[in-house]
């Protein structure tokens, strides 16, 4: 009979919800418990799904000797304890992005993991996603030769509500977090320096929360590349999601997922459908792909995909990108080794 990993969820909002779902897709999953702090709002879902506990307390997720793994979806001023005490008690684990608001912080949960020998992975679903991970495989082959330029697209159709803006760590930490990520997937290369421009162009009150909604970010990578990154929290016509990578035997690019291949064409015009919504629409597959690898490094004792160290790089990213709009120049990434030293 093939081994059942016992799974417990820490958070049940949207993510964890979905993580769920996907988690009671395998075959050899079984969740047996989901914590949230509110989890009356959670029951009737949870209950619809014959999860065996909920409760409010981690806790008994944490301790639990028969839960093998957690999925730590809370908010991510948690995600540093939330870390430590389940590499303490020996439960391997998932952890949404960011790992944490500061990179010391981070060094300390991503050492706390490594000294208990639990697996780490880290929710970039991205890289999961087909289309990304082609692009990928296409430039490691050296068909489009040596990178020259990476460009990424990344625009919301529409801010997230200004509470959720107060605790996310802003556009740079906890939307763009994601595109520093792609841009060391894609490029196969580490980040030397970066350099903002960001402005208040969709919703006045996120200015006055001290963040942009609007940016362009420029990426000098180690292997001599340039990257660009271009971020929006609105897009009237949808969620944007485009990457190339240019080298110097050619280009590959990915554009829009549509929910359909059908296209109109009248005397009026030529008409297609809008871009899928949002992210849970457009990375449907990649969010199952990458549980499948989590799930897959416990079973067969493999490194997982996505490691911690991703995690604090792009971390390192979204720091240097807030400190260079904060003040007006290119930030090195050297700086960041000078005071970590």
């Amino acid at each position: 009979m093939s081994k059942q990993l016992n799974i417990g969820v820490i958070g049940a909002g949207r993510i964890g919800r979905l993580h769920t779902e996907n988690l009671l897709k395998h075959p050899q999953v079984n969740v047996k418990a989901i914590a949230d702090l509110q989890i009356d709002h959670a029951r009737a879902w949870a209950n619809g799904l014959r999860i065996p506990l909920l409760t409010q307390d981690a806790e008994q997720i944490i301790s639990d000797p028969g839960i093998d793994a957690v999925f730590i979806c809370t908010s991510t001023n948690t995600h540093i304890d939330m870390i430590e005490r389940s590499a303490k008690a020996g439960k391997h684990i998932f952890c949404e992005k960011p790992i944490s608001f500061d990179v010391r912080g981070t060094r300390l949960a991503l050492q706390a993991a490594s000294d208990s020998g639990v697996k780490f992975q880290l929710g970039f679903n991205r890289r999961f996603d087909p289309n990304f991970r082609r692009v990928r495989e296409i430039v490691a082959s050296g068909q489009i030769g040596d990178p020259h330029l990476i460009k990424i697209t990344s625009r919301d159709p529409s801010p997230p509500p200004h509470d959720y803006i107060k605790v996310s760590g802003g556009l740079f930490m906890d939307m763009a977090i994601h595109d520093f990520d792609m841009a060391r997937f894609l490029s196969g290369s580490e980040v030397d320096e970066v350099y903002v421009q960001g402005a208040v162009l969709v919703d006045p009150v996120i200015g006055e929360l001290g963040d942009v909604d609007t940016a362009v970010i420029m990426l000098r990578f180690r292997n001599g590349a340039i990257g660009v990154i271009d971020n929006s929290r609105q897009a009237a016509y949808g969620y944007d999601q485009r990457v190339e990578v240019f080298g110097s035997l050619g280009q590959v690019n990915v554009q829009n997922d549509f929910p359909n291949s059908a296209e109109i064409s009248t005397a009026g015009g030529v008409f297609r459908d809008k871009p899928k919504h949002f992210f849970l629409e457009r990375y449907e597959a990649a969010y199952r792909l990458e549980i499948e690898s989590f799930i897959n490094a416990i079973l067969n004792n493999e490194d997982v995909p996505v490691s911690g160290e991703d995690g604090y790089e792009a971390e390192l990213l979204a720091d240097a990108a807030r400190k260079s709009w904060l003040e007006k120049r290119p930030v090195s990434l050297s700086e960041y080794s000078m005071s970590t030293s």
